[in-house]
């Protein structure tokens, strides 16, 4: 096991009075100035940055003004379901109403604007379309809305292949000669700026006077920008940054929506004290568990409400979705363990991994794939069956998760180039794509991967690294320290929470879940006890008396029926000593 400690190649120039150990964490994630901490909101990234922006906010303005139909066309993940529901709150926040939603069942219909999904639309009359965290991939589905005589308006964050589809207008920071600074936006936030300058559209053509309409406040929707933000896992960069934090504060003052609220409380965090890591581990979950399990307009149904009696039946019900998840996850877990039980990577020279299952869930392979990624470190890719066929041949899905290292989507489109045979449609980011290929490629396509990875893969890759934040010594394993770290974020993707690594003595240790380990700790010098829990550990470490354990872990706050205490949140142990 590789532990290396977070080093910064620029000195500090924080202010002298902060925590010595906070402005260390800081430098080694590129927090050297006080520039470099400032989140204030009045320091986005300009929307007129974005290219596009004046058109698709004037393409929005005609069709209020024409009072025509507006149809939003999401996606069925977190981010997916959080774009819609701010497209609609904002614009009915904006005085309009001919708006409404339609979200394509994954099991049924597929991911993006298909023209299967067109079809569906079509039967809705809409004038417009939008697109919401999908679009920039849609070709076939845009040039059957243009045939239909439907305009599409694509929001988008995703990569775009080598050609853009047809569509009145297109807004997407990753799309070519766009100057917009921060790139990963996820799908919220491009709807969250596309809002605010429609907003400046209607205020300079007096919209707002002429309906006797409030301009509403963007700041009370940057909750839902958190939540897709955070749950997107998109790289928390400063512009990120600022949105979530301030996305966290609405949820906090009470004033956000009762959804999330309500998601949040049915997986046991407090709103009022929440963090970036209550909506990644929490409320994402469950509001992605909808487009996993079922239909995600349930998902979107709990972040429209307004009633918290309703917002909490709702998120109940997603709680459910989430339960199902979990128990699917695992059976498919176990399958794809004894499908590598006995590999040997290092023997056999994999460089990647790829699996499939008739039997598996087409909404679960996402989580197979990144468990199996966390656990072998190697680049996988899950496939699960479509319910699709092509050219005679069953259709079957992709989801991939990479490491550090390669770029997911760019080796998808280096395989595509070589074999476009192989792959039917593609999508994605540096570290999570989709896919689908033909069942009877499979063989085909996991050589073909494995070739691309090492054409393009460095060796060392492969070797992973447990990056920390070094030692902390016994006076810092307090409640206080906890939660400056915790109020230090927020922390997430390509901005990582605070990890540590440490030497315990074990003065007690208990089994809880059958499966997590509870343990009271002393910290050697100066001595200190503390609390840790670590969760799905090895059933063998769980018999044993151990007395003294080396960890890897985050110092985080726990709250229990009102009391607050520092705890140890183990991701790895390390070493131990047992009798």
């Amino acid at each position: 096991m590789d532990i290396q400690e977070r080093q910064s190649a620029t000195e500090s120039r924080l202010d002298l009075d902060m925590h010595p150990i906070l402005k260390k964490i800081y430098a080694s994630r590129g927090v050297v100035t006080t520039t470099d901490l400032r989140l204030e909101l009045a320091e986005l990234h300009p929307p007129s940055l974005l290219k596009n922006i004046d058109a698709a906010a004037a393409l929005l303005f005609h069709f209020m003004q024409q009072n025509k139909k507006i149809l939003v066309v999401g996606d069925f993940d977190a981010d997916g379901a959080t774009s819609c529901a701010l497209f609609l709150l904002c614009i009915q926040a904006m005085g309009y109403r001919e708006v409404g939603y339609l979200v394509p069942n994954r099991f049924e219909y597929g991911y993006g604007l298909t023209p299967e999904i067109v079809a569906v639309a079509t039967q809705r009359t809409p004038d417009l379309i939008v697109t919401v965290d999908n679009g920039i991939a849609s070709h076939a589905g845009i040039t059957k809305a243009n045939e239909s005589g439907i305009e599409v308006l694509v929001t988008d964050h995703h990569l775009p292949g080598n050609t853009l589809p047809d569509a009145s207008c297109i807004l997407n920071p990753n799309q070519p000669d766009c100057d917009f600074p921060s790139k990963a936006l996820a799908g919220v936030g491009v709807v969250f700026y596309l809002m605010s300058a429609l907003r400046a559209t209607l205020r300079e053509n007096g919209w707002f006077k002429a309906h006797d309409i409030r301009e509403p406040n963007m700041a009370g929707f940057l909750d839902l920008v958190a939540l897709g933000t955070v749950a997107d896992v998109v790289p928390l960069d400063q512009n990120n940054r600022r949105l979530v934090k301030h996305g966290l504060a609405v949820i906090r003052s009470g004033k956000g929506r009762a959804g999330i609220r309500a998601l949040l409380e049915v997986g046991g965090r407090n709103a009022d004290s929440v963090v970036a890591s209550d909506l990644g581990f929490a409320a994402g979950p469950r509001l992605n568990a909808a487009g996993r399990m079922d239909d995600m307009s349930l998902g979107i149904e709990c972040l429209l409400a307004d009633n918290p009696s309703t917002a909490r039946e709702l998120a109940m019900q997603l709680d459910g979705f989430n339960k199902d998840r979990r128990q699917v996850e695992q059976d498919m877990q176990v399958q794809a363990m004894k499908a590598l039980e006995g590999l040997d990577l290092d023997a056999n020279d994999r460089l990647g991994l790829c699996l499939y299952n008739t039997q598996w869930h087409q909404g679960v392979v996402g989580i197979l794939a990144s468990r199996i990624k966390d656990k072998f470190h190697r680049p996988c890719i899950v496939f699960a069956e479509a319910g699709e066929e092509e050219e005679s041949s069953k259709l079957i899905k992709g989801s991939a998760r990479s490491i550090p290292g390669l770029h997911i989507r760019d080796a998808l489109d280096a395989l595509a180039t070589r074999h476009p045979e192989l792959l039917h449609r593609f999508g994605g980011h540096a570290m999570a794509a989709g896919l689908a290929i033909r069942e009877n490629d499979f063989t085909a396509f996991t050589d073909a991967f494995e070739k691309v990875l090492a054409d393009t893969m460095e060796p060392d890759c492969l070797n992973q690294v447990t990056w920390t934040d070094g030692e902390l010594v016994g006076d810092c394993l307090t409640m206080d320290f906890a939660s400056l770290i915790r109020e230090a974020g927020p922390w997430g993707q390509q901005f990582p929470e605070p990890v540590f690594r440490g030497d315990f003595k074990v003065i007690n240790h208990r089994v809880v879940g059958e499966k997590h380990l509870k343990l009271t700790l002393e910290s050697p010098d100066p001595t200190v006890l503390v609390d840790a829990i670590a969760f799905y550990v090895d059933s063998e470490l769980l018999l044993k008396k151990i007395q003294d354990i080396s960890l890897v872990y985050r110092l985080e706050v726990n709250e229990f029926r009102g009391v607050c205490s520092p705890q140890l949140m183990v991701d790895k142990i390390i070493d131990y000593t047992a009798v």
